[in-house]
C-alpha cells in the first residue's frame, strides 16, 4: 500500500482552508480523509470514516473541545470540511457510563449536541472516535486486512503478524455496544497503533493527522506482505458450455425474470431494476470456479456490504450460446428458490427481534454469471454500480483469503441484523419515487433539439437516460455513438445498452431530418436517402428495442416522432412527408402485431418546432414565403403560441407514462386543424 502523505500538499490543504476560515486540524483531517477514500482497496461507496478532535468557538463565543467526524452521505474520496460535522465531545463521552443505548437514542444525542444543526448525521461510529482518546482515528475496511481475518483462525492470524502493534477487537455490530468494546480494549493496550476488528476492518489511531494515517498504510502494507505469501491454488475451474451466451443476450431475460410485478398486475407496473455489469480475468476465474457454491454463498466480507447487496449473490445457471430458452428456464426455477430461501432466512431471525421487521424484496442484488461475469443491481444506475464495485470487491477478498486458507464471515444472525438494521428500515418510508425510476429510455438523436430536450425531460422524471446520436460528444451521461441508418451499428448499439443496463423499457424514435424538393422533379437518390433515415431507421430502431423487450417479458413503450406532414403534407415536402407518413403506420402496426407482448406503440405529431430539423434558415424562408415575420410564422396556429422542443418533450413523457394508451398519434402544434388526429 503506497505512502501518498506530500507535506506541500498538506501545507497547500492549511493554507486553501485557512482562507475559508477553516483550522489546520480540519484541513489535515479532510487532506488524509481524501488519501484514504481515494483507494478503492480500502474504501468504496461512503464506507469508512475518520475523525479528529479539536476545538471550537459555539453560539455563546465559548471555546469548547469538539469532534469532527465523517457525516453520513459524504464520501472520503471527495470529502470538503462539511462532511466532517462538529459535535460537542463533553456530552459524547459522558455516554461511556451507559450500559445500553439504542441506535435511534445514539442518533438523537449525536444530532443534539451538533454545533451546526444543517449538518449531516454524524457517523453511526462516532461514539467510538469519542471514546478513544487519539486526536486523529482512521476507520476503513481494508481489503488485505478482512482477507486475513475472514478466515476461521483470523484471529490467530492477526495477532501473529500484529503482534503488539494492533490489538484485536471481537466481531461486534456497529453502534454504543462496538463503541464500548474498542474502548475497553483501546484502554487495555494503550500504546498500540491500531486496532483490527474482526470480520470488519481496521482503525488507527495518532497524535497527527500524518501518524494516524501512515499507520493506516503500515499495518495494511503488513497484511498485504502476508497475503501475497500464500501461494495455494485457488477455483479449480468447473465444466462450462464451450461457447457461453453474450452478456446482452442473457440481462434482458435476468432483468425480466427479476422483476416484481404489482400487485394490480400487468407488466408494465412492474418493479423493475437496473443493471452493472463487470468481468475480467478475476471476476471469471471466482464465477466458473467449480466450489461456486461454497464460497459465494458464506456472506459478506465486512458487515456494511450487506446493506448494499443482501446476505448473499444469486449464481445463475451457466448461459449457453443458442439454448436461450433452456437459461430461461433453469434461471426461473433457481431464482424462486433464491426468493424462498430468502423468505425463510428471514423469518429465521425476525422472530428473534424484539421489533419485527418489514421484509423486504427477496430479489439479488448480486448476479454471478458462470462463464459470463456478475452483474450488480439496483434502484438506479448508481445503485447498480455500488452493488457490482463492492461484489467485485468481494471477489478480491475471497480470492485472497481462500488462498491463506478457507473464507469465512461473520455469522448468518449478525448478517441479518446488519441488512435489518433498525436505521436501515427506518428509510423504507422515505420519498416515493418518480414517475419513471427503474426505466430505461432511449432517445435517437438526443444530441440537440426536440431529441435532447426529450432526454432531459425523461431523466427528469427518474428514467435512466441512452441518448443515440451520430455525434455524443457533446452528451453528458451515457450515450452511444451510432449511424441509425446502418442496421448493423442499430444492433450493436441496443446490445450495448442491453448490456449496460440490463435491458431497455422506452424508446423515443426521434432521428430524422427534413428533405425538400418538388416531387415531380426530386432526384431517386434524394427520396431513398430521406426514407433511408426517415422510415427505415424507425424500423431498425423499434425492431430492436422489441427483440429486447420481448426477452425482458415486461412489456415496453416505442414511440415515434412522426411530424404533421405525415397527414398534411407541405407544398415542396415530398421528399419528407412520404416515409414520415410510412412511420405513422410502421407505429400503428407495431400497435397491432405486438399489443399481446404488452408493447404499447404511440406516435407525436409535432409543427414549427425550431429545432435541428426546422433551423433558422428555413424559419426565414417560409415565413419570407407566406409574407409573414417569424414571430408571426412560428406562432401561427389556432392558439398563436409558438410550440418548443420542451413542449414535445413533455408529450413523450405522458405518452410513456400511459400504460393503457397505444396506437395513438397526439398533436403538439399550438393547433392546425389540418394535421388534427383523433
Amino acid at each position: 500500500m503506497q505512502n501518498l502523505w506530500s507535506d506541500q500538499d498538506a501545507k497547500a490543504a492549511i493554507a486553501a482552508h485557512a482562507k475559508k476560515g477553516i483550522g489546520e486540524d480540519l484541513a489535515l483531517r479532510v487532506y488524509t480523509t481524501r488519501l484514504l477514500g481515494g483507494e478503492p482497496k480500502l474504501v468504496l461507496h461512503g464506507g469508512g470514516n475518520t475523525s479528529v478532535k479539536t476545538r471550537m468557538v459555539d453560539i455563546t463565543g465559548q471555546t469548547i473541545d469538539v469532534l469532527c467526524v465523517k457525516g453520513s452521505g459524504w464520501d472520503m474520496g471527495t470529502i470538503e470540511a462539511p462532511g466532517l460535522p462538529a459535535v460537542r465531545l463533553a456530552p459524547l463521552k459522558e455516554l461511556h457510563g451507559l450500559q445500553a443505548l439504542s441506535d435511534e437514542d445514539m442518533v438523537n444525542v449525536q444530532r443534539s449536541n451538533l454545533l451546526d444543526s444543517k449538518s449531516p448525521n454524524p457517523s453511526v461510529e462516532t461514539l467510538l472516535h469519542a471514546f478513544l482518546p487519539h486526536k486523529f482515528i482512521d476507520h476503513t475496511h481494508s481489503n488485505a486486512v478482512l482477507a486475513l481475518t475472514d478466515q476461521p483462525d483470523g484471529a490467530a492470524l492477526a495477532a501473529d503478524l500484529y503482534g503488539k502493534r494492533a490489538a484485536l477487537v471481537p466481531y461486534v455490530m456497529p453502534g454504543f455496544a462496538l463503541a464500548r468494546k474498542c474502548s475497553e480494549v483501546g484502554q487495555a493496550n494503550p500504546d498500540v497503533e491500531g486496532l483490527i476488528l474482526l470480520k470488519h476492518g481496521i482503525f488507527t489511531m495518532g497524535e497527527t493527522a500524518e501518524e494516524a494515517y501512515v499507520r493506516m498504510i503500515d499495518l495494511v502494507t503488513l497484511a498485504e506482505q502476508r497475503l501475497a505469501r500464500a501461494t495455494r491454488k485457488i477455483f479449480p475451474g468447473a465444466d462450462l458450455p464451450a461457447t457461453p451466451a453474450s452478456v446482452a443476450e442473457i440481462a434482458p431475460i435476468l432483468r425480466g425474470l427479476m422483476s416484481i410485478p404489482a400487485k394490480s398486475g400487468g407488466r408494465e407496473a412492474a418493479q423493475r431494476f437496473v443493471f452493472e455489469f463487470c468481468t475480467g480475468p478475476e471476476i471469471m476465474a471466482f464465477v466458473n470456479g467449480k466450489e461456486i457454491a461454497r464460497y459465494s454463498q458464506q456472506g459478506p466480507v465486512t458487515p456494511d456490504h450487506a446493506i448494499r447487496t443482501k446476505n448473499l449473490p444469486f449464481v445463475a445457471p451457466a448461459p449457453e450460446a443458442g439454448k436461450l430458452d433452456a437459461f430461461e428456464k433453469a434461471t426461473k426455477a433457481a431464482l424462486e428458490k433464491f426468493a424462498a430461501d430468502y423468505h425463510a432466512y428471514f423469518s429465521r431471525y425476525n422472530g428473534q427481534q424484539i421489533v419485527a421487521k418489514k421484509e423486504l424484496d427477496p430479489v439479488p442484488r448480486v448476479v454471478l454469471v458462470p462463464g459470463v461475469g456478475l452483474f450488480g443491481v439496483g434502484n438506479t444506475s448508481k445503485d447498480a454500480k455500488i452493488a457490482a464495485d463492492l461484489a467485485e470487491t468481494t471477489v478480491a477478498v475471497i480470492a485472497d483469503a481462500e488462498r491463506l486458507g478457507t473464507y469465512e464471515c461473520i455469522p448468518e444472525p449478525d448478517i441479518f441484523d446488519i441488512e435489518y438494521w433498525s436505521l436501515e428500515q427506518a428509510k423504507l418510508s422515505g420519498a416515493a419515487e418518480k414517475p419513471l425510476a427503474r426505466r430505461i429510455a432511449v432517445v435517437t438523436g438526443g444530441a440537440s433539439g426536440i431529441g435532447a430536450a426529450t432526454a432531459a425531460a425523461f431523466a427528469k422524471e427518474g428514467a435512466e437516460v441512452v441518448v443515440i446520436d451520430r455525434d455524443v460528444s457533446t452528451v453528458k451521461g451515457f450515450a452511444v455513438a451510432c449511424d441509425v441508418t446502418d442496421a448493423a451499428q442499430v444492433r450493436a448499439a441496443f446490445d450495448k445498452i442491453a448490456a449496460t443496463y440490463g435491458g431497455v423499457d422506452i424508446v423515443v424514435s426521434n432521428a430524422g431530418a427534413a428533405w425538400q424538393g418538388k416531387i415531380g422533379d426530386v432526384e431517386d437518390a434524394t427520396l431513398r436517402q430521406s426514407f433511408e433515415l426517415n422510415f427505415w431507421a424507425h424500423q431498425s430502431v423499434a425492431q430492436n428495442a422489441v427483440r429486447i423487450l420481448r426477452a425482458q417479458g415486461l412489456g415496453g413503450c416505442l414511440l415515434f416522432n412522426t411530424s404533421k406532414q405525415a397527414v398534411n403534407p407541405g407544398p415542396d415536402f415530398g421528399p419528407y412527408g412520404l416515409p414520415k407518413a410510412a412511420t405513422l403506420f410502421l407505429m400503428r402496426q407495431y400497435a397491432l402485431d405486438h399489443g399481446a407482448d404488452g408493447i404499447r406503440s404511440n406516435a407525436v405529431n409535432a409543427d414549427r418546432i425550431r429545432s435541428n430539423l426546422l433551423t433558422d434558415q428555413m424559419i426565414a424562408q417560409r415565413s419570407k414565403a407566406r409574407g409573414l415575420s417569424e414571430a408571426d410564422y412560428m406562432g401561427g396556429n389556432l392558439l398563436g403560441l409558438e410550440v418548443t422542443a420542451d413542449d414535445v418533450a413533455q408529450c413523450f413523457v405522458s405518452l410513456a407514462k400511459a400504460p393503457k394508451t397505444t396506437g395513438a398519434v397526439l398533436t403538439v402544434d399550438g393547433g392546425n386543424i389540418a394535421a388534427a388526429l383523433r
